[in-house]
């Protein structure tokens, strides 16, 4: 999916939702057999139970890697059951050197097929470009986050302007709208104005809303352009809604309800 049947789907859904997959083997339900067969099942009830509501997916890699050659078989079967008309997120947070910022891209947008993926840009442009090359592929880099720790660099006062508005400004100069997202952190909402005048028309991947304390309503009020320009992260929020065998029905309920309070900017 590029980013004009993104927009497409996020007019036809109304909605912004993205559900981040950052499935933890030790908080399946209780009744889910704590292996790669409960992951799989828990991943594929949930995409199922939600995907009315999403128009993306955002799964971190961190989740699934940590397991060794088992957990990437499961991130690429979790891959594999994600709807064809949702766009689809690496969080990998890659970025490196030319030739391994490459081989990176190669395993997130040829092998496994991923619409977009996530990436530090700390190294500079010979580190991000690598993955701009890929036609129809969108590369997210994080621009200002939710963490404590963004203050050590992001926001330090130090810096004028703020280090972060340097890295919007200057990485937004290396693709466009079409290929190029930045991450920004739904509990640094009252940012997005301004962010806003330094990238209008770029969509935003905005994690941080319901476990981490965002306000859905305040992202869009601020951060909502002309074609939406959203991409609105949950994952604890919904996946664990529930952590008995309803958590389908529950995933649901969290999922309607933050797409309900984001509509009406869609």
């Amino acid at each position: 999916m590029n980013v004009t049947e993104l927009i497409s789907e996020i007019k036809k859904k109304k909605s912004f939702l993205c559900v981040g997959l950052d499935t933890d083997v030790n908080k399946l339900p209780a009744h889910l057999p704590k292996n790669s067969s409960g992951i799989l099942e828990f991943n594929k009830t949930i995409i199922e139970a939600t995907k009315d509501f999403a128009v993306s997916y955002k799964i971190n890699t961190a989740f699934y890697e940590h397991l060794g050659s088992e957990g990437w078989k499961i991130l690429e079967k979790t891959r594999e059951l994600l709807p064809a008309n949702v766009f689809s997120i690496a969080d990998a947070k890659r970025g490196d050197i030319g030739n391994t910022s490459t081989m990176y891209a190669k395993a997130f947008f040829e092998n496994l097929d991923f619409d977009s993926v996530t990436v530090a840009p700390y190294m500079g442009r010979d580190s991000v470009e690598p993955f701009l090359e890929f036609s129809n592929k969108v590369t997210i880099v994080l621009g200002l986050t939710s963490n404590a720790g963004s203050a050590d660099f992001q926001t330090n006062t130090i810096y004028t302007p703020s280090l972060y508005k340097t890295v919007l400004k200057t990485v937004s100069q290396w693709g466009t709208p079409d290929n190029l997202m930045f991450v920004i952190g739904a509990t640094k909402a009252e940012a997005l104005k301004e962010i806003r005048t330094i990238i209008p028309d770029h969509f935003l991947l905005i994690p941080g809303v319901g476990a981490q304390g965002g306000s859905a309503p305040e992202v869009c009020k601020n951060g909502a352009n002309s074609s939406g320009g959203l991409l609105i992260n949950s994952s604890r929020g919904i996946i664990y809604a529930s952590n008995g065998k309803d958590y389908g029905e529950a995933a649901r309920r969290e999922a309607e309800k933050l797409a309900n309070e984001t509509s009406i900017y869609t």
